[in-house]
């Protein structure tokens, strides 16, 4: 049965989320999905973030996809993501009518080797992504006012988290980047709890994503209450080094190494941090298809993507929640993400040592 569709208001009223863009070129063939049905397997419940940018989307691609497609986005939460990704390895069509959309909290159990983990991520074609960019801040009662100051603060930081081997890892792996001494406390049911424990003084320290952070905590900061430090990154080249669009006013991770030791950042810490960050905030949201998804489907894909992107109604409602941040696709981002999902011998190891130490993970 379809799914009702949103409108691009309604969407907006359901929660902070994100946006996806396209104009159609020649090999995108028009009518190739003409009076189908393309499933969108959201592994997560309906009222998260995923859910609702994936619904935000779906009347943009229905609207730019060749043969104007019915999309029906379908959740199938449980084990934190990792039903809902098993379940596509297992029933996934060849033919670009299912997309699996997810985030890092399904990446980082493949990457990282988590029982359960049936899916195989890396050997998915990757038809886009959308940035999911984070933003660190601190309390004013640190007495910490810029990235520089991180290593200087009046009180123990404190920074609360959901679960280390998910959408927290990178956050926490900044912190190893940086070598912040933090104490991280997990078990949060969202990052809206969170949120609220930073606001009432629990917690000193929080990163939330640029939709949470734009709507909910830049007013916090215009008050006095929140201290924006810095961003994740953008990639630059190959390397997530550059100020994020979403937020350029603040330094990335690299930067701010840079800042505080006069070079830039190596290491396995720093490849860690870069392979897991560019799949949570780089290409944040991604829609990935069956291996065997014929190249013309992906080009289509590609093309779409391209008109969602000049669609002025979408420039309008993603300048609301992302700050205009656009959709990406094609060779180069399937590429980057292929290779985020699938780190060196040495990083895998150093990510499972750490985990297990550090915050109790088993694997």
């Amino acid at each position: 049965m379809h799914t009702q569709k949103l409108t691009a208001t309604a969407a907006l009223v359901l929660g902070s989320t994100l946006v996806l863009g396209g104009t159609l070129g020649a090999a995108a063939q028009d009518g190739l999905f003409a009076g189908k049905t393309i499933e969108v397997v959201v592994p997560f419940g309906e009222g998260g973030a995923t859910f609702v940018s994936a619904k935000f989307l779906e009347p943009y691609f229905e609207k730019h996809l060749p043969g104007n497609p019915d999309l029906d986005v379908v959740s199938r939460p449980g084990g934190g993501s990792i039903l809902g990704a098993n379940w596509f390895q297992q029933n996934a069509r060849p033919d670009g009518s299912t997309i699996l959309f997810t985030t890092s909290s399904t990446a980082n159990p493949y990457v990282l080797g988590q029982k359960g983990v049936e899916y195989k991520l890396a050997d998915y074609r990757v038809a886009y992504s959308h940035p999911f960019s984070a933003v660190a801040y601190v309390a004013p009662d640190t007495g910490i006012t810029s990235a520089a100051g991180i290593k200087d603060s009046q009180k123990p930081l404190i920074y609360g988290g959901i679960a280390a081997a998910a959408s927290d890892l990178p956050g926490l792996l900044s912190f190893e980047v940086l070598d912040i001494d933090v104490k991280a406390v997990l078990g949060f049911n969202g990052r809206g709890p969170v949120r609220l424990a930073f606001e009432q003084g629990e917690l000193n320290l929080d990163y939330q994503f640029t939709p949470v952070y734009l709507t909910q905590v830049v007013p916090s900061v215009a008050e006095g209450r929140a201290v924006p430090l810095w961003t994740g990154g953008a990639m630059d080249n190959g390397v997530l080094k550059a100020r994020d669009p979403i937020a350029p006013e603040l330094p990335s991770v690299h930067e701010v190494y840079e800042e505080l030791n006069g070079k830039a950042p190596s290491g396995i810490e720093w490849d860690a941090f870069q392979g897991i960050a560019s799949v949570t905030y780089a290409y944040g949201l991604t829609g990935y298809m069956h291996p065997d998804t014929p190249q013309g489907v992906l080009d289509a894909f590609a093309d779409a993507v391209a008109a969602i992107n000049a669609d002025p109604e979408f420039q309008a409602e993603s300048l609301k929640v992302t700050n205009g941040a656009r959709l990406n696709a094609g060779p180069d981002t399937e590429a980057a993400v292929k290779s985020a999902l699938a780190p060196s011998a040495e990083v895998k190891d150093y990510l499972r040592t750490l985990l297990s130490e550090k915050y109790g993970v088993t694997f």
